[in-house]
């Protein structure tokens, strides 16, 4: 069976002995996106005492309690996305402390709960593994390819231009070869494909 993602973020918000617990589950293309949205919740949440998080993305994993007891936080959260077969996800929950200590078991139900009540009804869909190609051509043939792509629903990563046109395709690895195919077409040759 094919793991799951999200096809769009999802929160829930939950209070216990009146900390408050703000958790999303968001999905993730990998641990660089991942990091960022983390740091967009922490600028988010100024006033937030923790932002511990926990990630899956195509065989990544890491977590973080941020200052919460060892394991109290990051491992709950992470348990959560395995139980619901989740890749490619991010899932953070903001705490704002409510003066009252929850102890070790306290704070690991309080994480588990919160990331488990954001995914309660969340819509699943079936993580396609994907695949980067590097692309090298001719300003006339990187404009053609990037057509092309657009038209096939591949993303294109940013340019980098020079002699040539460096940039890159993320596309569901089964039509790897496809596009190397496509592309060497639509160039004549011409193109260079890596990855």
């Amino acid at each position: 069976m094919s793991p799951f993602t999200l096809p769009s973020p999802v929160t829930a918000e939950v209070e216990v002995r009146r900390s408050r617990f703000i958790a999303l589950a968001t999905p993730v293309a990998d641990r660089d996106a991942a990091l960022a949205e983390v740091a967009r919740l922490r600028t988010e949440h100024p006033g937030a005492n923790h932002v511990c998080w926990a990630l899956l993305a195509g065989g990544h994993s890491g977590m973080s309690d941020d200052g919460e007891p060892s394991g109290t936080a990051g491992r709950p959260i992470l348990e959560v996305l395995r139980h619901h077969d989740l890749d490619g996800v991010l899932g953070a929950v903001v705490r704002y402390f409510g003066g009252v200590k929850l102890g070790a078991g306290g704070l690991m139900r309080a994480y588990t709960d919160a990331i488990a009540a954001a995914l309660l009804d969340a819509p699943l869909i079936e993580r396609v593994p994907e695949t980067v190609l590097a692309v090298l051509a001719d300003y006339a043939d990187a404009e053609r390819i990037r057509r092309w792509a657009d038209g096939e629903g591949h993303e294109t990563g940013d340019a980098e231009y020079g002699g040539a046109v460096r940039f890159t395709l993320r596309l569901p690895t089964m039509q790897a070869a496809a596009a190397r195919d496509a592309v060497r077409d639509l160039t004549q040759g011409r193109a260079v494909v890596e990855g």
